[in-house]
């Protein structure tokens, strides 16, 4: 019979070799993608890791187009962060799709800067997965310009549907998803859980 010690011992060995094996240095393109909850919950978590290691943010959001977030509220009087709203809001509330466009291709812009700035170290670009959905940007040029930023700059794409050109770019794809929601048992969205 194998103990658990032993079963514990076999797992470490697999795993130091995993470790030892991983030794490149380089940022990471991660998207957080699917139809369940804390796809930007999620990057603003790692917004907070980078701060505390000392790197600088840029975070612009796509489609959001409130600034009274919890995140923003936060985020914004720390001195390593930029952040931008991008968006007007989704897409059947604005109903202006050149409107939404030029707002996108605004946020694109100001992301492109991001991208192009090696002493940023981690780029967030929220919600901007719709861009794609509904043809406000270029999927190929947008991922040549994240496969050419700075090399050791981590970026951060969230949103659902993400096109499968973007995750192949990807270097991790989480696709988070949906078992249950409290708006489908009729709970309103809540500061600080929400928004």
């Amino acid at each position: 019979m194998v103990t658990h010690e032993q079963r514990m011992q076999k797992k470490k060995a697999v795993i130091d070799n995993q470790i030892a094996a991983a030794q490149a240095e380089r940022g990471v393109l991660l998207i957080n993608t699917g139809n369940g909850k804390g796809k930007s919950s999620a990057a603003f978590g790692v917004v907070a890791r980078a701060l505390g290691h000392g790197l600088k943010v840029g975070v612009v959001q796509f489609v959001k187009g409130r600034s009274d977030t919890g995140e923003e509220a936060f985020f914004r009087t720390q001195p390593n962060v930029t952040w931008h709203v991008g968006g007007e809001g989704f897409t059947w509330e604005t109903q202006d799709k050149e409107r939404d466009a030029a707002a996108a291709r605004h946020a694109w812009s100001i992301a492109g800067e991001h991208l192009g700035n090696p002493e940023i170290g981690l780029v967030v670009l929220d919600e901007m997965t719709y861009a794609f959905k509904y043809g406000w940007l270029d999927l190929d040029a947008v991922i040549a310009k994240l496969l050419a930023r700075p090399l050791m700059q981590h970026v951060i794409v969230t949103g659902r549907g993400a096109p499968e050109a973007l995750r192949a770019a990807a270097d991790t794809v989480s696709d988070i998803g949906n078992e249950k929601h409290a708006f489908q048992a009729g709970i309103k969205a809540m500061p600080g859980l929400e928004w």
